[in-house]
């Protein structure tokens, strides 16, 4: 088969980094079972300033709001799956913001 393009979608979820789940952080459960539902892979990225529904402003520019800080989980797979994934995991991600959205993802040639 020859490398090329094929369509995916990406699930983003936007939460805080202090959004705990069950005592745990609640990007690890997401990532968790994310792995757990044979999804393609998850990552997970901490932002440096962002704000939510309070609109305050928290930043790494701010020692004392450092650590509420905005992280993003972002899996990339097949359209159907991610929304699958949703649909079973809506007790974990209602209270946090999900958006799904089209890509492309480049699949290189195999030897």
């Amino acid at each position: 088969m020859g490398a090329g393009w094929r369509p995916a979608s990406r699930l983003t979820v936007l939460l805080g980094e202090d959004d705990r789940w069950q005592h745990r952080p609640r990007y690890h459960e997401i990532v968790r079972r994310a792995r757990d539902a044979g999804l393609a892979g998850a990552s997970v990225w901490r932002g440096v300033e962002g704000y939510g529904e309070s609109s305050d402003i928290h930043t790494t520019r701010l020692l004392d709001l450092a650590e509420h800080l905005p992280v993003m989980v972002m899996i990339v797979d097949d359209t159907a799956r991610l929304r699958a994934f949703v649909e079973s995991n809506a007790d974990l991600l209602n209270s946090v913001t999900v958006a799904l959205s089209p890509v492309e993802l480049w699949q290189g040639a195999h030897s």
